[in-house]
């Protein structure tokens, strides 16, 4: 298994407020996050720090998780932990009220991966089966192409794409939408904020996960065709590969 995390300011904001992560426990297990903040006055970049400061802190003490129950139930614990910290901070802090941010994560092992979400960061799995987005975003624009208001194609170009309907912190308790798949060893996982989703397409994804490159430059290259889109946004993302020597296919 092997990972990398690269995160990128894009070519408009004048701040990161994305912050994300790869840690190993006492177990050589993975915990990849993905956090894209939002608030005041760089109180975006706050939230998103301080979940993944606690996150690693948390991860890097544990072991013997080994389970999907074990991995689902740490997860809940920690997320729910880490919005109440934060949640609090901006009741404290004037400059940092209303702030927060998304999340998304997974423990990684060779048997199993356990994705945690909130918000519109993504998760996606590249396996034989194809490549496909796992988590579900808990966005306005999602509700509305569920309940049939809009169409998938509608919500690409949507005046309210940004608006979330669950962030991290923002409220004293938080859902967090947890699921367990199974890993084969030639499999890939891509964790991202919007600012990789909204400006590189599945196929377009697909492609660069899928090539010969080593790991490091298929992250520069998604960063890269981000800020040729735009780069309106920040750009972050993790990679993990679940193969020793990945071929292409």
């Amino acid at each position: 298994m092997r990972a990398v995390f690269q995160t990128d300011i894009g070519k408009i904001r004048a701040h990161n407020e994305d912050s994300g992560g790869v840690f190993q426990n006492k177990d050589g297990h993975y915990l990849a996050v993905v956090a894209d903040g939002m608030g005041g006055h760089l109180a975006g970049d706050v939230a998103s720090e301080m979940t993944i400061s606690y996150l690693k802190q948390q991860w890097e003490q544990s072991e013997h998780i080994s389970s999907p129950a074990a991995a689902e139930q740490w997860l809940k614990d920690h997320v729910a932990a880490v919005n109440r910290i934060l949640f609090e901070h901006s009741l404290q802090h004037e400059e940092c009220q209303g702030m927060g941010t998304t999340i998304v994560s997974a423990i990684c092992t060779d048997q199993f991966v356990t994705v945690g979400h909130i918000g519109d960061s993504r998760c996606y799995l590249f396996n034989k089966n194809g490549f496909q987005q796992i988590t579900e975003d808990h966005s306005l624009v999602n509700e509305l192409v569920k309940t049939g208001q809009i169409s998938k194609e509608d919500a690409e170009h949507h005046p309210r794409k940004n608006v979330l309907l669950r962030a991290l912190g923002t409220e004293r308790d938080v859902k967090l939408d947890v699921k367990t798949v199974s890993i084969d060893e030639h499999d890939m996982l891509l964790l991202c904020s919007d600012g990789l989703s909204n400006k590189v397409s599945e196929q377009m994804m697909l492609h660069i996960l899928n090539s010969g490159d080593p790991l490091e430059h298929k992250a520069q290259a998604l960063i890269d065709l981000a800020n040729e889109r735009g780069g309106e946004d920040n750009i972050t993302l993790v990679i993990i590969d679940f193969s020793l020597e990945r071929e292409s296919r």
